[in-house]
């Protein structure tokens, strides 16, 4: 089987003269979660719909699992799971009776997969309730559940841990990392809760006004957001020397303005700025710095006004 598991190539999507995605590209792997980033309108759900075939494309290509995708081939949906703005529930069903109720038009004969799904997203409790007098978190949980009905190699959800309590997004953060490891489940996530977002995605994708604006792993993300020590400072060829030849210290970077980015020595603060001073430098700012996801996605959007 091949590595990609969805190929999209110049993805435009057209509501009469509304563009609402527009050349969008990209590849997701076998066994990797993607985080899909984006403010409200951004053309997030769009994306999920037309992947899924909730909704068709104007232009461009969509490949699932190696075969192109198009209205009249749908065969590829028993591979996908979805859950793409809300719950598809029946509120006048237990947990139970909607999880049969999806295997049964899935064809699944599998009795056991009931009481099985109902256990991994924590709804085993909910015994004879129904669905119309559970929480938003309950129903996030029988979405999730439904999505996993078919053990599915392409998941996607939308905002799944929307309405739930702290523990509830730990369980649900875990359960995704586990079908990521466990089945090498690919999962697309898109979450409006970034740093949470940041714990559970290997990938992240971000969306702007129907654009795809960046593409970069966990581990590219983290070298962009990691802490340093920030030093601004009035003669900096002095601070680098007193850096490399006086505190053995090389895993720094110079930028175009003089300020230096230090990433090593976290923990020895108080040294480093006395060694500095004591040498002659004029510290104009001394102290750790670092971005996160959500300041990262503001920095590429262009700003707080773009939200």
């Amino acid at each position: 089987m091949g590595d990609y598991v969805l190929e999209i190539e110049n993805l435009t999507k057209r509501y009469k003269k509304y563009t609402v995605l527009e050349q969008v590209s990209l590849r997701c792997k076998r066994g990797h979660v993607y985080g899909l980033i984006g403010v409200n309108g951004a053309g997030k759900s769009t994306l999920m719909k037309c992947i899924t075939g909730l909704s068709f494309q104007t232009e461009g290509t969509i490949r699932l699992f190696g075969q192109s995708v198009s209205a009249k081939k749908k065969t590829y949906l028993t591979r996908i799971g979805c859950m793409i703005e809300s719950p598809a529930i029946d509120v006048n069903l237990t947990a139970k009776e909607n999880i049969k109720a999806q295997r049964l038009l899935l064809g699944i004969p599998n009795e056991t997969l009931d009481d099985e799904l109902l256990e991994i997203v924590g709804l085993g409790y909910t015994g004879k309730k129904k669905a119309r007098d559970f929480s938003l978190g309950m129903k996030q949980r029988l979405g999730i559940a439904l999505a996993l009905v078919a053990s599915p190699e392409l998941l996607i959800l939308d905002e799944p841990i929307n309405g739930l309590d702290p523990i509830g997004v730990v369980e649900i953060r875990q359960l995704l990392r586990r079908l990521c490891v466990e089945r090498e489940m690919t999962i697309i996530v898109s979450s409006h809760n970034l740093p949470e977002l940041y714990q559970t995605a290997t990938d992240y994708i971000f969306i702007h006004q129907g654009k795809l604006v960046k593409e970069l792993t966990l581990a590219e993300l983290d070298n962009v957001c990691k802490q340093a020590i920030v030093i601004r400072t009035e003669n900096p060829a002095l601070c680098v020397s007193v850096l490399e030849d006086v505190l053995r210290l090389t895993e720094f970077k110079v930028l175009q303005d003089g300020t230096i980015k230090l990433f090593e020595g976290l923990d020895r603060l108080g040294e480093i700025s006395t060694a500095l001073v004591q040498n002659g430098a004029v510290l104009t700012f001394f102290g750790i710095q670092g971005d996160t996801l959500e300041n990262y996605f503001l920095s590429i959007i262009g700003g707080e006004q773009h939200v």
